[in-house]
């Protein structure tokens, strides 16, 4: 049961400016508090919910895993409550530019279906959508809503998921009855595979091996900027790729790709989130009414995968 005399928005509000701000210091100043009186806070923070949250040394601050779970739900949480405080007191409709930004297998997929619906719902409001797979900074390219796979890294950005899809090693069956069929991680040596032309948080694939997990990942025979190329090259047999079931899953289902090394699968899966800049002014309401619209309608199949009688592969 929560306690009534623990005011959980105020510190919340302490510990998410800690964190954008860079120190207690800093918070303090913003806002009007003691450095020792933010230090305790946080301390009190803490012990309530029983996990450290802060790693702190004499030159920086840096999140534990549970504070960078906190952090991103607090976020948003605020965000959440400005935006309720104020289209209460004003009663907005969403309207004006709306500008969007998604990476580009999953905005051809699950964003491009859904824009008529939501255009006929809010008509007050003009959207521009650009796909691309490039990191963008939202204030600098103007972008209302980013959304991404994959890692986020700690920003004062927001984040809402919008769901998860395990990865898989496919190949065309072209290419695998040219260059045979992987048995083990070690043969990829031995392979071509589809790269990035961009960093990636993780540089290798992972297998899993005992209880572990090791990287490898075959010599590039091409790169791609996107993951709609990436699939496209893996269709045409250009080499292995790693790819999101979600974007794939039809191809695999067709016979067109083909999973590979699925006893080594570690199952691990890719985020989906909505990305927005939300806790430091009230969102608009147009923005808000595009994000709730996504949550409640995307839809991430992420089925299981069986080999059939006829040793295809099939989703469950």
């Amino acid at each position: 049961m929560a306690r009534f005399d623990t005011n959980r928005s105020a510190e919340m509000e302490v510990f998410v400016r800690v964190i954008d701000l860079g120190g207690f210091t800093q918070a303090a100043r913003k806002l009007r508090l003691t450095p020792s009186g933010v230090s305790k806070l946080i301390s009190r923070l803490e012990a309530r919910l029983g996990s450290r949250l802060i790693n702190r040394t004499t030159r920086k601050l840096t999140l534990t895993e549970e504070g960078q779970a906190f952090y991103q739900r607090a976020v948003r949480i605020l965000g959440e409550m400005e935006e309720a405080e104020r289209e209460a007191a004003s009663g907005a409709t969403p309207r004006g530019r709306l500008t969007v930004n998604s990476n580009i297998p999953f905005g051809m997929l699950h964003v491009m279906p859904l824009i008529p619906r939501f255009l006929a719902k809010h008509p007050d409001v003009t959207l521009d959508l650009v796909l691309t797979d490039t990191l963008i900074d939202l204030m600098q390219e103007r972008a209302d809503v980013a959304i991404r796979a994959g890692p986020l890294r700690t920003s004062r950005l927001v984040a809402r998921k919008l769901g998860s899809s395990r990865m898989v090693v496919v190949g065309a069956p072209d290419y695998l009855a040219r260059a045979g069929i992987p048995k083990s991680p070690a043969d990829l040596a031995e392979h071509r595979g589809i790269g990035w032309t961009f960093p990636r948080s993780i540089r290798g694939w992972p297998f899993k091996r005992g209880e572990h997990t090791e990287e490898a990942v075959p010599p590039p025979a091409a790169r791609a900027s996107d993951g709609e190329i990436a699939r496209r090259l893996a269709l045409g047999g250009v080499g292995l790729a790693r790819l999101a079931l979600f974007h794939i899953g039809p191809d695999i289902e067709a016979g067109r790709l083909v999973p590979v090394l699925q006893n080594y699968n570690p199952g691990d899966r890719e985020d989906i989130h909505a990305v927005y800049v939300g806790h430091t002014a009230p969102l608009p309401a147009r923005v808000r009414a595009f994000i709730d619209f996504l949550a409640e309608h995307v839809r991430v199949s992420d089925p299981a995968l069986k080999r059939a009688g006829d040793g295809r592969w099939k989703l469950a």
